[in-house]
């Protein structure tokens, strides 16, 4: 298996070449976008595609280095004020001119998009004000130290206010109290190429949900001339016939072809590539006093730590990984693999399903109860294989479960309208740091910090969200990675989430293509280029 290692990476990036200008690319998606918008649903397939579009104040490469977007550099004022000098001369797509308005307009709307499965104000929340020096000058307030704001930037999409209808004047306000916003269109408007205006490569062209994403260049891109004229996307969520089209020429390149079918690909002429990514596999498990989908209890096991730690006992991650995975992915022990900032070197959880046995009696189930996972059987690798082995494994101590596999679309709604006793989903860290994972997924829900955003077990820890919070307020970096591993082993010792693997991404392409692999599992059409 070739494994890219973050030095690799970054000798790849520095030694490519601009590719010279050609014309139609075609991709093959494993998954489709929910949404246009770039401010509706952090979910990765939404962000690749919205990245092509929209563009940010900072920027991150394929290993994470964070380095200068819309904002051509930025500092430290004092503890809580950050001042960024944004860029000139960028225009959006619509032909309008970039400026500080733009930026505070999009963090403003961050709060109010409606709906939202997983909402961005986890990045706004920690904001207080934002104030407009002049067009290019922008300083921002926080409500504590944060050390990771510009990395933070990265992932809030900036859109253009005169697109979106806002008034002459944007004063910020937190929690979406701004005002000069004028009527917030909401997520569906994006669909036009009117309203989904940005300042990336790559305008929008059409979307038609089910079928294709078009993309066209943006001849006035700030970065230079984007090197193709026309990109289309296509969801194409089956395995074989995603593969299928990559063979007949149909498409250029695909997103996670399955392991088996690698060598075949390989002996096509095609060029596969590949990474470990910084993505989490895991299982949450819903602790509230009511918890739909269990038989057998009267009350929900799943409160009880005993049980939770049966369940991650009762898993044999090794077999997943070179059974289901063929290799492409490791046993995970933490949200992040290691050495990544803020990670301990934990050791994965063992496969013992006669101490797992043990601890369902101790807890008072002896003979086990019935459960249903909830799982997408379109957006990870080898999802429902994966979620049948959990099944199978959880049966094989006397937890009875049942898989509920839907497609990705159906599945975020329902887990977070918190359908699943118990469900299986990834995290990708989108700054590369435990306070992403944490922050996300276990912290305490609440809507208006943003914190658990994706916290659809509703796992609760009031000391490790202060811990949390302190990490994210501390700069000094070695404190600040202690801080983290600590609320990290809070977590993971009262098996509140269980980690299952991490993914390793593959991409395979037309023989005349390279692409350097992302950890995010990003695919970004302006980073595939042509051989040299």
């Amino acid at each position: 298996m070739r494994r890219l290692t973050p030095a690799l990476l970054a000798g790849l990036l520095a030694a490519s070449t601009a590719p010279a200008l050609a014309q139609d690319l075609t991709i093959g998606l494993k998954s489709e976008a929910t949404s246009m918008d770039p401010q509706f649903h952090q979910l990765s397939t939404n962000i690749q595609v919205s990245k092509n579009i929209f563009e940010a104040l900072t920027t991150q490469d394929a290993v994470q280095n964070v380095g200068p977007g819309l904002a051509e550099s930025w500092e430290a004022v004092d503890d809580t004020t950050w001042r960024f000098k944004l860029r000139q001369g960028v225009k959006f797509q619509n032909g309008s001119d970039f400026t500080a308005r733009d930026v505070i307009y999009s963090f403003c709307r961050v709060p109010l998009v409606e709906n939202s499965p997983s909402a961005y104000t986890i990045y706004t929340g920690s904001i207080a004000d934002m104030k407009a020096e002049d067009d290019h000058t922008l300083t921002i307030t926080t409500t504590a130290t944060n050390p990771l704001l510009p990395t933070d930037l990265w992932s809030l999409a900036i859109v253009s206010a005169d697109a979106l209808g806002a008034e002459d004047v944007v004063t910020y306000g937190p929690e979406g109290t701004c005002q000069g916003m004028g009527e917030v269109p909401q997520a569906p408007a994006f669909n036009s190429p009117e309203i989904a205006v940005g300042t990336g490569p790559y305008k929008l062209d059409s979307y038609t949900r089910g079928s294709e994403l078009v993309l066209t260049r943006f001849d006035d891109y700030w970065g230079g001339t984007p090197a193709w004229a026309r990109v289309t996307m296509r969801p194409i969520t089956s395995d074989g016939p995603r593969v299928a089209a990559l063979l007949a020429g149909d498409v250029d390149m695909i997103e996670s072809p399955p392991i088996q079918d690698i060598p075949r690909i390989e002996k096509g002429g095609f060029t596969i590539v590949d990474a470990l990514s910084n993505r989490i596999i895991y299982l949450h498990m819903l602790q509230v006093a009511d918890a739909p989908g269990i038989e057998g209890a009267d009350k929900n096991p799943l409160l009880d730590k005993r049980v939770r730690e049966a369940i991650s006992l009762s898993i044999n991650r090794d077999a997943i990984t070179q059974r289901i995975m063929g290799g492409y992915a490791q046993a995970a022990g933490e949200l992040l693999p290691p050495p990544m900032f803020g990670t301990s070197g934990r050791a994965v959880d063992p496969y013992d399903p006669e101490r797992a046995k043990a601890l369902l009696a101790e807890a008072g189930y002896p003979d086990g109860f019935t459960i249903t996972l909830g799982t997408p059987n379109d957006r990870y690798i080898n999802d429902e294989q994966i979620a049948q082995a959990v099944a199978q494994m959880m049966t094989q101590i006397g937890i009875t479960t049942k898989v509920d596999a839907s497609t990705a679309s159906q599945f975020f709604s329902r887990r977070n309208a918190l359908e699943f006793p118990i469900y299986m989903a990834g995290w990708g860290s989108a700054s590369g740091d435990m306070s992403s994972p944490l922050k996300a997924l276990v912290a305490t829900y609440d809507a208006n910090t943003g914190m658990g955003s994706t916290n659809a077990g509703r796992y609760s820890n009031p000391e490790m969200d202060a811990l949390l919070v302190k990490a994210m307020a501390t700069i000094d970096d070695a404190e600040r990675a202690k801080m983290l591993q600590q609320a990290e082993t809070m977590v993971l010792d009262d098996f509140g989430i269980i980690p299952l693997h991490y993914e390793q991404t593959v991409w395979a392409m037309k023989p005349n293509l390279t692409y350097v692999p992302r950890v995010d599992q990003y695919t970004l059409a302006a980073e595939v280029k042509t051989v040299p």
